[in-house]
């Protein structure tokens, strides 16, 4: 396949340092891009997924054999993808470094309850359960920093850290590498998380895993508290014989978007679908939910020798179907030069592997936190931070909340609104704050609550109820 327009971009990935691997990683992607293959999964290709294929982990809970989900668990490693910087949040750092709620007076962040939740399996469950951050440049300092301040955290034979790779966008007028001089980081993206299976083995990662006796490997997103240690799947998943095994859950009117798996028609294998990828005239079949009833929560497992075997067979790089980001150079500028990211997912690996499956789990292994609306939830009284720091929740069924994002989109604009916490959502079915609106404390939404838009910086009083008209008064009706 012809790669002549490629030499700008290999001549950049080299000038910057990156490696062969990576940079025959962006050359899949770029010819693909190219060749103008299809990006694209239709409906008539694929059927759903029927429930009756997929077995519940609540079921397998109750019969799985303890002593064997132990063993399974204690050859199990975690690996984190933590490589975002939360820019859609306004974060200047990474997103790990957020505080999500506070235990006994101390504020958490993400990377302080994966901390938590590791060090607690080990402790109580008498496993070594090796960790390993999946960091890019941009996050690696001061994720290692708060590793070797925990006294309590200590790893010697398994790398803690593996490095993500990047690549250029491209600019959409020129097709060329974009070129960005009032701030050049930005001219650089990641390649997806699917870039995760080369970077794990370009590492050594794999290596260090089976020297470890590891023989099982849980991936999963470091903005998902949800994804926590858990012996029971770990021995479903050493009970199952897969390969790779990805987590779905039950989707609702709010998931319609989500990534789902479905059959390919022609193979039979399961196969990764998002929405991004499915052409507009399937977009209504792709997004009813009572069709397609899954979706991908990002939580997979994979046998390290059979994660070994398929990256040595392909030298690395896994041929992933690739996707089509267009945006902006500047993602905090809708004005900034339009480019392209070309990207992979990390689920898509499913259609590898012939022996893949599925299991469903509870909304309880799905809490991302994405936007700020997410943030609110997770900081109100829905949730309880236990002491294995697990984020513990009565159903897991959340208000929809809709926060104005030109007030509320920004982190520090979210928390100077909110200076005594979120107010209470534990009676409330919707949440929606138009305009811009202030937070005294002990505040709680009921019903549908809804501040509307005053044309003015507005203030809910302390111990006020918001409800489906606003503001209750506060007197007496004769």
């Amino acid at each position: 396949m012809a790669t002549s327009g490629f030499d700008a971009f290999e001549a950049k990935m080299r000038d910057e340092g990156m490696t062969d691997l990576s940079i025959s990683q962006f050359r899949r992607l770029y010819d693909v891009w190219q060749s103008k293959e299809a990006h694209q999964i239709p409906e008539k290709n694929v059927t759903p997924v029927r429930e009756s294929e997929i077995k519940n982990v609540s079921d397998i809970h109750d019969s799985i054999d303890h002593d064997f989900a132990m063993e399974a668990f204690r050859k199990t490693a975690f690996l984190k993808l933590n490589g975002g910087l939360g820019t859609s949040m306004g974060l200047e750092g990474p997103k790990s470094m957020l505080t999500v709620r506070r235990h006994k007076a101390r504020p958490m962040r993400f990377i302080d309850i994966i901390l938590g939740q590791v060090i607690s399996s080990r402790t109580r469950q008498d496993v070594p359960l090796p960790l390993t951050l999946m960091n890019s440049f941009r996050t690696s300092e001061e994720s290692l920093r708060v590793l070797k301040r925990n006294r309590r955290f200590h790893q010697s034979n398994v790398p803690v850290e593996i490095l993500q790779h990047k690549e250029p966008k491209i600019d959409v007028k020129t097709g060329g590498p974009v070129s960005w001089p009032a701030d050049p980081a930005l001219e650089w993206c990641p390649p997806g998380h699917g870039d995760v299976f080369s970077t794990i083995w370009e590492s050594g990662l794999l290596d260090a895993l089976t020297d470890a006796g590891i023989e099982y490997l849980f991936i999963s997103n470091s903005d998902n508290l949800g994804a926590r240690p858990s012996s029971t799947l770990s021995g479903a998943f050493a009970q199952s014989g897969s390969s790779f095994m990805v987590e779905v859950s039950k989707k609702t009117p709010a998931d319609r978007k989500g990534g789902q798996i479905v059959r390919d028609k022609d193979t039979g294998c399961l196969m990764l679908r998002e929405i991004s990828q499915v052409p507009p005239e399937d977009l209504s079949s792709a997004m009813n939910y009572r069709r397609h009833r899954f979706f991908n929560t990002n939580n997979i497992w994979a046998r390290v020798d059979a994660l070994r075997d398929i990256l040595a067979s392909n030298d690395g790089v896994l041929n992933l179907p690739v996707i089509v980001n267009r945006k902006t150079v500047d993602p905090s500028d809708s004005q900034s030069r339009k480019v392209i990211q070309l990207e992979t997912a990390m689920g898509a690996a499913i259609s590898l592997f012939p022996d893949s499956s599925c299991i469903e789990v509870g909304r309880a292994r799905f809490l991302p936190v994405k936007t700020t609306n997410d943030l609110f939830v997770m900081r109100s009284d829905r949730f309880h931070l236990t002491d294995a720091f697990e984020m513990e929740d009565g159903n897991y069924v959340f208000p929809d909340v809709n926060l104005d994002e030109r007030y509320y989109k920004n982190i520090n604009d979210f928390n100077e609104r909110f200076p005594y916490g979120v107010p209470s959502i534990a009676a409330a079915n919707t949440v929606t704050v138009e305009g811009d609106w202030y937070f005294g404390h002990d505040v709680s939404f009921y019903g549908d609550a809804r501040l509307t838009d005053n044309g003015a910086p507005s203030y809910v009083p302390n111990g006020a109820f918001v409800g489906p008209q606003g503001i209750e008064p506060d007197e007496w009706i004769a």
